[in-house]
Order: C-alpha cells, then structure tokens, then sequence
C-alpha cells in the first residue's frame, strides 16, 4: 500500500504551501548526520553507504534476539504478515511498503470486519491517548477501504528492536476486511514520514496545526513512522530494510520471507544489488512543501522508481499512450508495494498484455478473460537501471477454478489509474515481483535527501529454469486431479524460526531471461481476496492531506 495514492480515487487540489507537511530530522540528527557517499558512489548508485552505530536514545531499547530479521506470514500469497508486540500484546500485521502508518485493531473495535480477526486485539491498558484521531483511507479509484480511530503511543518490539512511545493508531473502525479476514490485525506501514497520517495527526494536536512543515519535520524522530524512528536515533547499522517473499502455492518455496532490518540479509552482497534513485516530488506534483531550515531540498514521497521499460516474453512494449491527469509526467515509473497482492499497469498496456497471452481476449467486454493453458510460460519483466527483473512464470497465472490445472488466466494483473498529482506512477509492483526479487529500501538522509538519496536496489531470484518448473509442476498438478501445492505460514511461528536462515545465492545466481512464464493458481474465494488486497495496499493521500492540516480548506474533486 502506499501513502499518497497512487491509484487514486480523488484529487486534492492544495490552495495553500501550507497545505503539505515535510520530512526533516532535529537539529540534533543534523550534527550527526550519515556519512555522505563519494562522488562515484552517488553517481553508480551502487554502494550503500555505512553508519556508525550510534549510542542508543534513552526511548529505545536495542535487543538481539533475532538478529534484526524476521520472518513473514503468508496467506494464499495475497496477505504478508510480521508479528510486532504492541505494548505486551503480540499480534500480526501486513506488511506494508506502499503506506507509512502503523494501526491495530483495539479492543474498542465493535466493527464485523474487527470481530472476524483471528489474532489478539490491543487492549487499551497501556494505551497513552494524544488526543488526536485519525482517518486513513486506502486504494483506488475502483475500490478502497478506511481505518480511523484514536491516536496514542505504546512500545513497539521489531526483530529485536524496542522503541518507547511510537505512535500508532487503535483502530475502533473499519472496513478492510481484506486485513483482518486474512491472518492480521492491522497494517504496518513502511513508507517514508511525508505519507504519515498518524504523524500529522499528533503534530496537529500538539502544535494546534502548524501553518509551516518545520515542526512535522523537526519531531519526526519522537513523532514518526517506526522504521524511521529507528533509523533517525541511530538504532541502525545502515538506514535501510531487505525484504523477501516466500511463494506458498503452485510451487511451494522460493524466496524464504524475511525482513531484514539495518542490513543486507546474510549472505548477500551488496554488489548483486542494482541500486536506483528513489522518486522524489516537487510541491508542484504533490510532493512536500520543505521546511524553512532546508528550502531548497526535493523529498521522497513513496517508494516509487523510474522503469527503463516493460517487456512481454522478450519483447518491448510500447509506452502508454493514457495522458497522466492534471500533471506534466514524462517518465514511467512504478510503485514497490508489498501491499498489493497483485501487479498493476496502464490499461492499455495491460490490454495489449491480455491480447498477447490470450488471443480470444476482448477488450470491449467486461467478462472477458485473457485465458491461456497453464502450461504455457509467459514472462512479465521490467527494465530497472539497465537490468531485467523478470515476474516468475509461476506467479503469472491463476487457475480459472479449483481443481482445473489446464486453464489459467492472467489473473495477477489488472489496469489502475493514471498518473496523478500526488501519484504519478503508472505501474503498481506488488507480490508477485517481491517473489521474483530480493528489494532493499534505503531511506538515505531524510532531512536532506541531496545529501544520502534514498533509493531501492533490486536483485533478480527467478532461476533460469523457471518455464520448465512451470511446466513440471503444472504436469504433477495434472496427474493429482487438478490440485496444485499449496501451504500457510503463521506470522509468530516464521519470526521464531528465522534465526537460522541464511539467505542462499543460489537461488539468484542465474537471473531469469524475459521469455517464458506463469504464476500461482488460487481458488474462486483467493481470487475475490486478492482483487480486494489490491485496493488495500495502498493508502489515500487524501486522506493524508485532510488529517494532515484539517484546519485548511482542501478542494476534493472526483476524477
């Protein structure tokens, strides 16, 4: 999910600079700011830059016990989990890079959604109220869901790190059932701060709604995100996450699902990594107004990278002839999005796509289906920073119905909404790429990004043989009536079992070519999941810009 919606479902047209807040860190942070990169390095973008470790803020405890990694839930590889404890309470949240927020289901949730959740919800004991509330909305122009409720601080336990006082929400309502009916209880947001509703809620209240961004930036290490938290008090060896996502269907294994925190997993080194800058927006796009203390600097807003281009079975397809609306884009760019289930594009592209795997396919019609044999590979992949990052062919597809291995469809791609101020990506990488590809996310210097530019590296697992391990496992699935592998992690037991995984190099050590392909097949019931997961992950920046300054008037306007 992201922050600022990518998909978006409404257009905040902002009458005030005012009207956006800023990334900064203390003053305190900025004497001590990371070791910036020699000129060669920033140029190649491919080495990331180590921090020292710095003597611990008296509001955070640092603990060992997992190695600062954990491991991930999966359900029928649409929802990805992490166990967080939340004050003395241990419960799962999907994992989240397309938002920045960090909310929970509380005890005071009376809601249908609330009530199906299977894991514990946070009682308000230690519940310490900021007195401010909070909205958050998530999705796009053809779905969405929303979570409100109060504002408060407890201490939150990460992979062994503990930080005192980090504000979430306690959710009292809500409509995401796509989360709670599928092993979670909240959401935890890995975004940058600028995305951060809960942020600006606590800044609202504590400073009755600032009319500059200097003190959302200047109290983003007490105020912010948690990762950013960690991050900006030193609690890092280097500013950054890894993550990795396990595949539990078609062909059970893959990646093992871990995130990896202040470092690069075990066993992977950071030359294998092909490092890009992260996007970043002017005011003029919907990006943050700067501070008063760095008037010059341009901030991140989401993780969201340039694509070079987008490639079918080895060929390149054209660009999108859809004309991003009420912006001046000239780039394609994509969100990286652990929130959404599935991958989304331009619908145009996304049509040629269709027609391509499945020549019976009708654009025209809405119940047509770009249906092919399951059998049949076809490779999805995207140029970043000159490499191919291939979609492995096993999580291509999708099973017509249960119980059928012959007829698959191109189920894990669906069109969204074009480029926008305030989101303007045009492709949505979401589960099915984390499967394909180790992804590390550096922060950089979120006070002067100019400094220690954030940006994503990406490593390529898909094996060279994908097509042919299509193929096997469609056979077997075949000769065991139509059943394909299939299995679930618990998000408590997979941090419990992830102080022994070593990440192997083995499984990246031949990258995939762009042809061949197909994905993960899933029941009727799976499919309507993962159509809803997709809204969910990612968040409204109107909602973002309305809790943010509540005080100012916003224009909404339906696109």
């Amino acid at each position: 999910m992201f922050s600022l919606p990518l998909s978006l479902s409404l257009v905040v047209l902002l009458a005030l600079d005012t009207a956006q807040f800023g990334l900064a860190l203390p003053r305190k942070w900025e004497q001590r700011q990371l070791a910036t990169e020699t000129e060669a390095q920033q140029k190649r973008w491919g080495d990331v830059p180590i921090m020292r470790q710095r003597k611990a803020r008296r509001d955070v405890e640092k603990r060992s016990a997992w190695g600062n990694a954990v491991g991930l839930g999966d359900s029928e590889d649409l929802f990805y989990s992490v166990a967080l404890m939340l004050g003395n309470t241990t419960t799962a949240f999907n994992l989240d890079t397309g938002s920045s927020d960090l909310w929970v289901v509380s005890s005071a949730c009376q809601t249908g959604g609330c009530e199906k959740s299977t894991w514990p919800q946070y009682p308000l004991s230690t519940f310490e109220d900021t007195g401010a509330d909070v909205l958050m909305q998530y999705g796009d122009s053809t779905t969405g869901t929303s979570a409100s409720g109060p504002v408060g601080r407890d201490t939150v336990t990460l992979a062994g790190l503990s930080i005192q006082s980090q504000p979430f929400a306690a959710v009292n309502k809500t409509d995401s059932s796509v989360v709670v009916d599928n092993d979670a209880a909240g959401i935890f947001g890995l975004g940058f701060p600028s995305e951060s509703q809960v942020q600006a809620a606590v800044v609202n209240q504590q400073f009755n709604t600032p009319k500059t961004t200097d003190e959302f930036v200047s109290t983003t290490s007490q105020n912010g995100p948690l990762l950013s938290r960690l991050a900006m008090t030193g609690q890092l060896a280097q500013p950054m996450f890894t993550i990795t996502l396990q595949r539990d269907t078609i062909d059970v294994g893959g990646n093992p699902g871990v995130l990896t925190i202040g470092k690069l997993p075990d066993g992977v080194d950071n030359s294998s990594l092909t490092w890009v800058p992260v996007k970043l927006y002017s005011p003029a796009d919907g990006g943050l107004n700067p501070p008063t203390f760095a008037p010059n600097e341009i901030y991140p807003l989401r993780w969201e990278v340039e694509l070079d281009a987008v490639y079918l079975d080895g060929q390149k397809l054209a660009d999108s002839a859809i004309k991003p609306s009420g912006v001046q884009s000239t780039t394609v760019s994509a969100l990286i999005d652990t929130g959404n289930s599935i991958l989304r594009g331009p619908e145009d592209v996304v049509n040629t796509i269709f027609s391509t795997v499945s020549p019976t396919y009708n654009p025209a019609s809405a119940n047509s289906v770009p249906a092919f044999p399951c059998g049949t590979p076809h490779t999805l992949a995207f140029q970043i920073g000159g490499k191919m990052f291939p979609v492995d062919p096993r999580d291509f597809v999708v099973q017509q119905k249960a119980g059928d291995a012959s007829n698959c469809y191109a189920g894990n791609l669906v069109s969204t909404d074009p480029p926008s101020v305030g989101g303007l990506f045009s492709w949505s990488l979401g589960d099915p790429f984390f499967k394909s590809n180790l992804i590390a996310f550096y922060y950089g210097n979120l006070t002067h990004p100019s400094q220690d530019p954030p940006r994503i590296g990406f490593m390529s697992t898909v094996p060279s043989d994908a097509s042919t391990q299509l193929q096997q496992v469609v056979s077997s699935a075949q000769n065991n009536g139509g059943k394909f592998a299939s299995t679930s992690d618990n998000a408590l037991a997979a941090t419990a079992n992830v102080a022994s995984t070593t990440y192997s190099m083995s499984a990246s050590a031949t990258p995939a070519s762009t042809t061949g392909g197909a994905q993960a097949s899933q029941t009727e019931s799976s499919k309507k999941k993962s159509a809803a997961k997709a809204n969910f992950g990612c968040a409204d920046s109107v909602g973002v810009a309305v809790t943010a300054l509540a005080s100012i008037s916003l224009l909404l306007q339906l696109i």
